[in-house]
């Protein structure tokens, strides 16, 4: 396999945070000693909020009534969409019933959590999208109880934009929390939330890291860092396209890393040519993101065949992986570690992260490799029951009695014996 890199992200250490793990490490053990008083705290000190957590009914139709009609309509299109394709995945959760051997029937069930917490972003950008893909996922799946947080902004509170949208999607709470705080309010169930069965959505590396101290005694969705992708793309690709996927998903921010994997040389470098011209058109701080992403984290890769360009991204395992080649069912077919998959030089991963309906919510760091992203499936518990006649626990139980007391467990033996009589 002959693979050159025509250009490679700067070395980066890999050791962990240790001083964002103890910042939220004294967070939470402060807002579960104190409770509601500490994330009243946290949250003047932190974003400059004193007004009310809770967001009052009143509130939330004063703050939908002020979104514009057009925006209004955009988004009721996307959620609509995302709707749309988590009933189709919910469709897909069967449950059954089987007998085993005669006289025991076993069987298996899909139960929702009974409760959600929904982390919505909105340090750099107002995310609407994120709300409209966690709390519509949950609706979806059947969650009783769903809890959406997202930071403040002095004086003004969440964005009216991402209050319609929370709404719109069913949120049966909306917090005026970030951060820390807001993670840890939806745990512990406080400003009259129901204690989370899970908590989900992206957010900085403090809202992660909160996730993951947490996680064991709530669910998570997964452990998320910096959002990446890559794109493939072979000599029939259009360069200003590629080169303006690489530039859009640069945008979210100076960690994001964005890769180009290809077999044309002569697009590989029309589009490293391109890429600045074109980030020197977006607006601050955006451009500066984008600038820095590219120069120290993208990767451009050369490769001599389309089977080394499928196993060089297995081997990323992008969060999101865009294919702008011939032969499009060949690579469906072929690619095996993604989050997202996006076919062809119409679409695009903006689609995916607004609009088009599957969830914007990934793996990132190569976690593609063993898992996907959030679907109505995390919300979902399977489970799986028994139950058996005299025949059938007659055989189980002389047959679970040997085996245990071969495995030195005697009381399980005993347990057993005992439907014997």
């Amino acid at each position: 396999m002959a693979i050159t890199y025509l250009k490679q992200a700067k070395s980066r250490p890999t050791a962990e945070n240790n001083d964002i793990r103890d910042i939220v490490s004294v967070m939470l053990t402060s807002i579960q000693r104190d409770g509601e008083e500490a994330v009243r705290r946290y949250a003047e000190q932190l974003d400059g909020w004193t007004g009310d957590i809770a967001l009052s009914d009143e509130a939330r139709q004063t703050a939908c009534a002020r979104v514009p009609q057009d925006l209004k309509e955009d988004i009721q299109f996307a959620h609509n969409n995302i709707r749309r394709f988590a009933e189709a995945q919910k469709a897909t959760m069967g449950e059954c019933q089987i007998e085993v051997i005669p006289g025991l029937i076993a069987g298996q069930k899909q139960i929702p959590v009974s409760s959600a917490g929904c982390y919505v972003p909105g340090g750099r950008y107002s995310h609407i999208a994120s709300a409209l893909m966690t709390i519509t996922t949950a609706k979806v799946s059947g969650v009783q109880h769903i809890t959406a947080v997202s930071p403040t902004r002095p004086n003004v509170g969440i964005p009216d934009a991402i209050v319609y949208a929370m709404d719109l999607c069913g949120a049966d709470l909306i917090l005026n929390l970030g951060g820390v705080q807001a993670i840890a309010a939806m745990a512990q169930g406080l400003f009259g939330a129901q204690p989370a069965d899970i908590l989900v959505g992206p957010g900085n590396s403090y809202v992660a890291e909160a996730k993951r101290m947490l996680f064991g005694a709530v669910g998570i969705d997964m452990f998320a860092g910096p959002t990446d992708s890559l794109v493939i793309a072979d000599h029939t690709a259009d360069i200003e396209t590629v080169a303006w996927d690489l530039v859009s998903q640069a945008e979210h921010g100076a960690d994001s890393p964005v890769w180009l994997v290809t077999t044309s040389k002569d697009l590989a470098q029309g589009v490293m040519s391109r890429v600045e011209p074109l980030i020197s058109q977006l607006p601050e701080p955006n451009q500066s993101a984008a600038r820095q992403a590219w120069f120290e984290r993208a990767d451009v890769i050369l490769c001599d065949s389309r089977e080394e360009a499928a196993q060089v991204s297995d081997r990323y395992a992008p969060e999101h992986l865009q294919v702008q080649a011939e032969d499009l069912d060949w690579w469906l077919d072929r690619l095996s570690a993604y989050g997202s998959l996006f076919l062809g030089k119409e679409t695009t991963v903006s689609f995916g992260d607004k609009t088009s309906g599957p969830n914007h919510v990934l793996p990132t760091s190569g976690a593609a490799r063993y898992t996907g992203g959030l679907s109505v499936h995390k919300f979902t518990k399977t489970v799986t029951w028994q139950r058996c006649n005299a025949q059938a626990s007659n055989e189980l139980a002389h047959r679970t009695a040997r085996i245990s007391r071969m495995e030195g467990m005697e009381g399980h033996a005993r347990a057993a014996e005992l439907r014997l009589t």
